[in-house]
């Protein structure tokens, strides 16, 4: 695949690979995409669940339940 960016995104691009330490052009490419892979995923994820109906009432017991399995799950 060939992509043809302007020069200001390609300084950038190398800058990205310089500070952040990628090894190539390619390989922070495929991160940006994954990482946008994720967030399409995750827009989905809360799409449906807006639209589904609730089936329990989101309270203070049910964040602390939430938060005693995290902990147990640490432990």
């Amino acid at each position: 695949m060939i992509i043809s960016l302007p020069d200001d995104l390609k300084l950038f691009i190398d800058e990205q690979i310089s500070q952040r330490g990628y090894s190539s052009t390619s390989e922070y490419v495929q991160e940006l995409i994954r990482k946008d892979q994720d967030r399409q995923h995750l827009r989905n994820l809360v799409s449906a669940g807006a639209e589904s109906a609730p089936t329990i009432a989101v309270t203070d017991d049910y964040f602390g339940s939430l938060r005693a399995r995290v902990r147990h799950n640490r432990g």
